[in-house]
């Protein structure tokens, strides 16, 4: 049976992704797509709804991205968040314009209209999250004013007949006091989604595609031994079974015994046709005398590159080769007028020395989170599928400076440690990232009765939705202080821990 659909139409803001996620989180199937997707095009996944997103420009500019009018013609119910909202009144011949107050950060909501479907159960005053300069100042014919804030008249509106609604607010984002409530009205009673999308019927429907569209061809995978990667490749043998080959190309620079926790899941758990390449010596002589961090990712991709193509060669010709691709890489990538924040990195050109025919990827409609759940729910340890985003050139961009295995050891005991005591305080699941940092600093320091001249660690850890933007997290005092006291005492060669306080922006959250 097929399942139901919101489509969530971009328009450049930064809140695009969470909108999806907040929309499945209440257990409604939603996919991203650039607000110059033609209007047929949208029609034939048949969505119950259609949410315009925010952007950073104003709606009557002469460059603004605007959709196509027909969309509040389509009979399906229109949801218009800021931009989005503005959109509407514009789209609709409503007048936008220049707020005289603009408005950013919590403000006061006064419902006007507390029947409006749209805000059942919202009390008459709440707060809300707004960021915006622009206003709708002249509703649309057929519209009307439903809340309202000091400075903005009309904070939401809707035209019932039409079941079109908007507001200026952001309800995805948890600030809002009523904001799940409200996109949860939205999708349930405007739209009449039944929010009984669950993972286990996704993992179930994609096994059974990727059987069918398989048959009987043989299948490589390029396994990085990341979360995304682990369960697409879990994801296809379940599908396939033997026609699957994983080949794990181990550089050297994975966290302190992830390589062997990686093939340990995968040729004993799951029994998977596995080849493991120990390339470490390969990766370390290239990398030799190497500082640039870009010229280290350079180097780490092409020699991965060419490490697969040696193994790829003696397995053959094959039909299919799969890519661990995730929603959100899609989306950086380039959607509609958004920025691209990177390009498609899982596999690099791997495409170009590999004899097949088709790319897989099984993932590419799931957000991480979804992905961890997918995991969940093929049997891989909880261990494995809760790991940290790791980069894929490894502990390469987080030792500065020249990579050496004497590093490498070093920095994999100080990590392991910083991510123990992290797990103990129970702050795992809490924080997005976080990791340890081999600077390329020497100081003095004392150490019992002698003088040392060693290195410094770095830790970092962040919280993020969407990890564009970052804020450090308050780890209490004396967490910082046992990691410290750990890596000082346990790991040679270290005398001084500091902890990175930077938000991104200015900073970014790997240091290289």
């Amino acid at each position: 049976m097929k399942h139901q659909c919101m489509i969530v139409l971009d328009f450049g803001g930064q809140y695009s992704h969470l909108i999806a996620r907040r929309v499945r989180d209440l257990g409604v199937y939603c996919e991203v797509k650039p607000y110059t997707v033609p209007v047929a095009q949208l029609q034939t996944t048949q969505p119950l709804g259609i949410i315009l997103t925010g952007g950073p420009n104003s709606v009557y500019a002469d460059n603004a991205p605007r959709c196509s009018k027909e969309i509040l013609e389509l009979g399906i119910p229109v949801l218009g968040i800021c931009y989005g909202a503005q959109l509407m009144a514009y789209l609709a011949d409503g007048g936008v314009g220049a707020a005289p107050v603009g408005e950013y950060g919590r403000v006061d909501l006064n419902l006007i209209n507390e029947q409006s479907p749209l805000f059942a159960g919202v009390t008459k005053q709440s707060t809300c999250w707004m960021s915006h300069t622009d206003s709708i100042q002249r509703l649309p014919a057929g519209f009307e004013a439903i809340a309202q804030t000091p400075n903005c008249p009309v904070a939401a509106m809707e035209n019932k007949n039409q079941k079109l609604y908007a507001v200026q607010f952001h309800p995805e984002v948890q600030h809002t006091q009523f904001g799940q409530m409200i996109l949860d009205n939205f999708l349930k009673t405007i739209c009449g989604c039944t929010g009984d999308w669950r993972m286990s019927g996704y993992v179930e429907r994609t096994i059974a595609a990727l059987r069918e569209k398989i048959g009987t061809q043989k299948v490589i995978c390029a396994l990085s031994g990341g979360v995304d990667s682990t369960v697409a490749a879990v994801m296809l043998h379940r599908a396939i079974g033997k026609q699957l080959t994983c080949v794990f190309v181990d550089h050297g620079m994975l966290r302190k015994n992830e390589g062997d926790d990686v093939e340990r899941v995968c040729r004993d758990t799951f029994d998977m046709n596995f080849i493991r390449v120990n390339a470490q010596d390969v990766f370390l002589n290239n990398l030799r005398g190497v500082i640039d961090p870009e010229a280290k990712r350079k180097i780490i991709g092409e020699t991965f590159i060419r490490v697969f193509e040696q193994e790829s060669k003696k397995i053959g010709k094959v039909g299919f080769l799969v890519q661990g691709t995730i929603y959100p890489d899609v989306i950086e990538s380039g959607a509609g007028d958004s920025a691209v924040i990177k390009s498609h990195h899982n596999v690099g050109a791997l495409p170009d020395v590999v004899d097949f025919d088709e790319i897989i990827e099984p993932l590419r409609m799931l957000f991480k989170d979804e992905v961890r759940r997918a995991g969940i729910e093929l049997g891989i340890d909880e261990a494995l599928v809760w790991r940290q985003p790791f980069p894929g050139p490894g502990l390469a961009v987080r030792i500065l400076g020249e990579i050496t295995p004497a590093k490498i050891a070093l920095l994999q005991e100080a990590d392991a440690i910083f991510r123990d005591e992290i797990a103990i305080a129970k702050m795992d699941r809490a924080i997005s990232q976080y990791f340890a940092v081999l600077t390329n600093i020497k100081s003095v320091g004392v150490m019992g009765d002698g003088r040392t001249y060693d290195a410094t660690i770095a830790l970092r850890a962040v919280t993020t939705s969407d990890f564009m933007t970052a804020e450090f997290v308050p780890i209490p005092y004396e967490v910082l202080a046992k990691v410290s006291s750990r890596i000082v005492n346990e790991v040679g060669g270290v005398n001084r821990v500091v902890y990175d306080i930077t938000a991104k922006p200015p900073g970014t959250i790997e240091w290289e």
